[in-house]
């Protein structure tokens, strides 16, 4: 449907009186009346009614932000005490590692002691065992030597004598003899 736009815009003319389009922009008294009672009416509702609810919502919101702010500071104070406290464990872990350290390498030391304190007992145990031995085999190579020897001087004295004598009292004669002559020099 068209509608003519000079008829929104000229006064109608309805049984001879001439009255103006209202618009947007016109001023009705009685409009304005009821627009402004309307209005009063509804803050009066909205004040009575949605007004502490909003309140009551807004200030929830705000004590649950309180809260949860509060509850935020109390977790960074303990996450800080947390910090403190495991900065704390890992220092005294460092020293406890530091003395294990220490106290292994002094362990290590007297065990290197201990060690090379063993090692020269077994090497003069060893020295000595070897030299008891030696002492013991020129003992023995000295006793060989003079049987051989009183062998050998009775063999001769047989010889220059020209008889035989008897073996075991020449033997003891001749090991007498010689016995006096290792006391003496």
């Amino acid at each position: 449907m068209l509608v003519n736009a000079a008829y929104l815009t000229s006064p109608v003319q309805e049984h001879g009186a001439t009255t103006a389009v209202s618009g947007p922009l016109t001023v009705e008294g009685g409009l304005m009346v009821w627009t402004v009672l309307v209005f009063l009416l509804l803050l009066f509702v909205l004040k009575r009614f949605a007004w502490p609810a909003i309140l009551g919502a807004v200030e929830a919101r705000e004590k649950a932000l309180e809260a949860q702010l509060a509850q935020a500071a109390k977790d960074r104070e303990e996450a800080a005490a947390l910090l403190a406290e495991h900065k704390k464990l890992i220092g005294e872990a460092r020293s406890q590692a530091s003395g294990i350290v220490v106290e292994a390498r002094v362990v290590a030391e007297k065990e290197r002691a201990l060690a090379m304190e063993k090692t020269k007992q077994e090497q003069e145990e060893l020295l000595a065992r070897a030299r008891r031995e030696i002492a013991a085999e020129r003992d023995r190579a000295v006793a060989d030597l003079r049987r051989e020897a009183v062998d050998l001087s009775l063999a001769a004295a047989s010889k220059l004598v020209g008889a035989r004598l008897d073996s075991e009292t020449d033997r003891k004669i001749v090991m007498d003899y010689l016995a006096t002559l290792d006391t003496g020099s």
